[in-house]
């Protein structure tokens, strides 16, 4: 008997690690909640309005989508997108997806700008900023060096005398030598990953320069080259030192990282709650539909509710929002809804079409559900294009000629050829980053040769709200115009 106690000691073992471990998830949900993360992007949200109040003239700008909860709307000048994805360590990447020109050029015309983020990782930045913006701020530099060297020789080349370049890049010609177009990144990045990215800076400067982007507007606005500067809620600044904007040789593009890296129980006169770092990141995972706009608006109200009254009142906020908008018709109706079953019993037919005014997909109400599907597919129709989305379908479709399907994972049906069907193992982003756009150029032409015919088309992927969506818009965009197809 005794030589049983360690085999059940061993079969006790597993089962108190999985105990704990459950523990640890339980209170790490019940730190989640929604109060818990509204209060700390607001004390986030102080930090960051205390960052710009040092240097007023400068715009503040929301990265995406993150950024955009770290300030009231009316404080942002706009909007940039910079992916952590092109900077993590060995997958660097410049994105001619995601020029983000607009930024540069406003920096230009107000001398830098303020740049709003965070993290969730536990570390101070994101690699948005780390390193996605210092890549970024290099090859714009580099790609206007280029452009006005090119300049340079062409006039020489005509024996043009330099104050005929154009738009007065003379002057800044003059100064060539002085342009900064090397890589800035912050101190701890490693070397080894710093001499990785500069090997590369060439390559990138040359994917953006074939892109067909504007150079030229680049080299007129910018007058310094673009650094990055990094400010989080650990840096100290010196009140009394803070540097005037024209004291600097560049065009600063401030990176402010709104949240601190470590999470903690904090008090306030009323009520206990527990900081989140970044988190205003994933805002699907906890935001209940609560959007930036909405929470600024009832900031005050949401905050003094506390943690009990938090998530009634945040349900009240988005269900008269939504009302509002549909009420007012905010949104233009531009797709037109149609059931292509026969309903049985349901107030809509075959031929009856529904408006989507106001109609935001991810939350249809229960109402259009059953007047419009009545449990079946539901296509929706976009104008008078014969081009419809949906999720997949299973079984026979009345109304529709041909079918495009986007859906890796659905079976060919057996009654279909080749004219009338074709399908698309088109995969997720983050499965194939690449599958989408190779699978574009066989989607147009199949769309086309059938539109032709004027034959009405199904795009349907699993849910009909993702891929689907981006192969009709690339059909619509590369075979529409103003006057149809």
């Amino acid at each position: 008997m005794a030589a049983a106690a360690p085999e059940a000691a061993d079969e006790v073992a597993p089962s108190a690690t999985l105990s704990v471990y459950k523990a640890a998830r339980c209170i790490k949900r019940r730190a989640s909640t929604l109060y818990n993360a509204l209060r700390s992007v607001a004390e986030d949200a102080a930090f960051v309005a205390e960052v710009a109040a040092l240097w007023p003239s400068l715009p503040l700008v929301a990265n995406l989508r993150c950024g955009l909860w770290y300030a009231p709307p009316r404080a942002f000048a706009a909007t940039c997108y910079f992916k952590s994805t092109d900077g993590h360590a060995g997958n660097w990447s410049f994105s001619t997806a995601r020029l983000n020109l607009h930024l540069a050029l406003l920096a230009g015309e107000r001398g830098g700008c303020i740049i709003v983020d965070s993290t969730r990782r536990g570390k101070r930045f994101p690699d948005s900023m780390s390193k996605t913006i210092p890549i970024w701020c290099s090859v714009l530099n580099r790609a206007i060096e280029r452009h006005r060297l090119q300049a340079i020789h062409k006039s020489a080349e005509v024996n043009y005398q330099s104050s005929t370049l154009l738009n007065g890049d003379a002057e800044n010609n003059s100064d060539l030598s002085n342009w900064d177009s090397s890589v800035h990144l912050p101190v701890w990045v490693l070397g080894t990953e710093k001499n990785a990215i500069e090997g590369r800076i060439d390559e990138w400067t040359d994917q953006f320069e074939s892109c067909g982007a504007d150079i030229h507007s680049l080299a007129v606005g910018l007058q310094k080259p673009l650094r990055p500067l990094w400010i989080s809620q650990r840096t100290r600044i010196w009140l009394n030192e803070v540097p005037e904007l024209e004291s600097w040789d560049f065009t600063p593009i401030i990176l402010i990282s709104a949240s601190d890296a470590v999470a903690t129980q904090r008090m306030s006169s009323e009520f206990s709650w527990h900081y989140i770092p970044g988190a205003g990141d994933d805002e699907e995972s906890w935001a209940r539909g609560l959007t930036p706009t909405l929470f600024w608006k009832h900031s005050y109200d949401l905050i003094d509710a506390g943690p009990d009254r938090c998530n009634q009142i945040v349900a009240d906020i988005v269900e008269k929002d939504r009302v509002y908008r549909a009420q007012r018709g905010e949104h233009c109706p531009q797709i037109t809804c149609k059931s292509l079953r026969s309903l049985a019993g349901a107030k809509c037919n075959d031929d009856q079409t529904t408006e989507m005014c106001a109609m935001n997909l991810d939350h249809c109400t229960s109402t259009m559900d059953a007047h419009c599907s009545n449990n079946g597919l539901l296509l929706f129709w976009i104008g008078t294009s014969n081009l419809a989305v949906s999720s997949t379908f299973h079984g026979a479709l009345v109304g529709v000629d041909c079918i495009l399907n986007c859906d890796s994972t659905s079976k060919l049906p057996a009654s279909s050829s080749e004219n009338s069907y074709l399908e698309l193992s088109i995969v997720g982003s983050k499965d194939d980053r690449f599958s989408l756009m190779r699978n574009l150029p066989k989607a147009v032409d199949f769309a086309k040769r059938n539109l032709m015919a004027g034959r009405k088309i199904l795009v349907c992927c699993q849910n009909g709200e993702d891929i689907s969506i981006c192969v009709a818009l690339a059909i619509l965009a590369l075979l529409f115009d103003d006057n149809g197809l």
